[in-house]
């Protein structure tokens, strides 16, 4: 079975390299590219193809909102928003992010380590795997 190909899209080095490590420890998915920004991401996007990308909402030059609306009429491919803007209170933007096309959200882990990091590899690689079976279409910008 071939490895589900994950981009990170995310402007902190510290999320992104827990992410990394989290990713590529298991052996369903694994890190095909990352950008630190929406505008990076959309160039990488056709040279590493991923199968599933993992989205910052809150980033420098293209924030993960417009981000994933590209994406949505460019290059459909399932989204997950990873970031500390969809707790369950930030109702507003999750349902944005889903309106522009992302599939799931979820929020940031608040802990850099620990006995919850397993927990959130667990929930992240779930979440993945699942995102990576369903088809998604593309949205053309309103």
């Amino acid at each position: 079975m071939s490895k589900i190909k994950v981009m990170l899209v995310e402007d902190s080095a510290v999320a992104m390299s827990i992410y990394e490590k989290m990713l590529n420890s298991s052996p369903h998915t694994e890190v095909v590219g990352k950008a630190t920004n929406g505008k990076e991401g959309l160039e990488l996007i056709p040279q590493v193809n991923p199968d599933v990308i993992c989205t910052d909402l809150q980033m420098p030059q293209m924030d993960g909102l417009e981000f994933t609306k590209q994406v949505m009429a460019h290059y459909p491919v399932p989204i997950l928003v990873l970031s500390n803007a969809v707790q369950k209170t930030d109702t507003d933007n999750i349902y944005e992010v889903m309106k522009a096309g992302a599939v799931d959200v979820m929020a940031k882990p608040q802990t850099a380590g620990g006995a919850d990091s397993a927990a959130v590899q667990k929930e992240l690689i779930t979440k993945i795997r699942v995102l990576s079976m369903k088809k998604v279409t593309a949205k053309p910008l309103s």
